[in-house]
């Protein structure tokens, strides 16, 4: 179970925070002062770190720094000037949220950065959680997918879209969340890139009857039906 430091001074913010997540399968300790922060992070490891930047006691800012070397670190900040930006992601932050935010977008970023930290760590050990949706099954040690009798081959993207759907069935992705958590990179652009992967997944569904698994939610994104 990954663990998270969620730093934030809004008492109410913090918990909305910590119990979705927790709701998403994490492990979750609270700061709510950039001290309490600070001392938490010399005593606890944690796997990511959400920090607000208007903190009493310690800032925010002077703590980015410190704690990006040893913990991937987005920013959660209602400051949306590209001033502030350019500072802390210069300073080490993976990510910058700006305040208001939604939980779903929340959730994609921080995956995208565990899975970017799994690709970076020698030795990493391949997830052994196997996923299932109605006659879908998903192994992710693999990468390989069946739908009933009928054995899927996809691409890695193709597979890591499926994941991501499969691991929220109710939940309204956009493409820019399917990017991010995908190919592991900023989605900077409109394109088609979704819209051509998600024709040739269900393409290769076809076949099995399961292919309207995968709907299109006009104007939002996807989710499975």
């Amino acid at each position: 179970m990954k663990h998270l430091l969620i730093v934030e001074d809004d008492a109410e913010n913090n918990q909305i925070i910590r119990e979705y997540l927790e709701g998403h399968g994490f492990q979750c300790t609270q700061a709510f002062s950039g001290s309490e922060a600070k001392l938490l992070f010399s005593m606890e490891q944690f796997d990511l770190v959400l920090l607000d930047l208007m903190l009493p006691g310690i800032s925010g800012e002077e703590l980015v720094a410190q704690f990006s070397q040893k913990s991937p670190v987005i920013v959660l900040s209602a400051k949306s000037g590209l001033e502030n930006k350019v500072t802390v992601l210069s300073a080490g932050a993976e990510d910058y949220i700006c305040k208001p935010f939604d939980l779903q977008e929340l959730l994609v970023r921080i995956q995208v950065q565990l899975r970017r930290q799994a690709k970076n760590s020698p030795g990493i050990q391949a997830d052994d959680t196997i996923y299932q949706y109605r006659e879908w099954t998903l192994n992710p040690a693999t990468l390989e997918m069946s739908a009933g009798k009928f054995p899927i081959e996809l691409t890695k993207h193709e597979f890591l879209i499926l994941e991501l759907l499969i691991r929220n069935p109710k939940r309204i992705f956009s493409k820019q969340m399917i990017y991010e958590y995908a190919w592991g990179e900023e989605y900077l652009a409109e394109d088609k890139t979704i819209n051509v992967h998600i024709s040739n997944i269900r393409t290769k569904l076809k076949e099995s009857g399961t292919d309207a698994y995968i709907q299109t939610v006009w104007g939002m994104g996807f989710k499975l039906s």
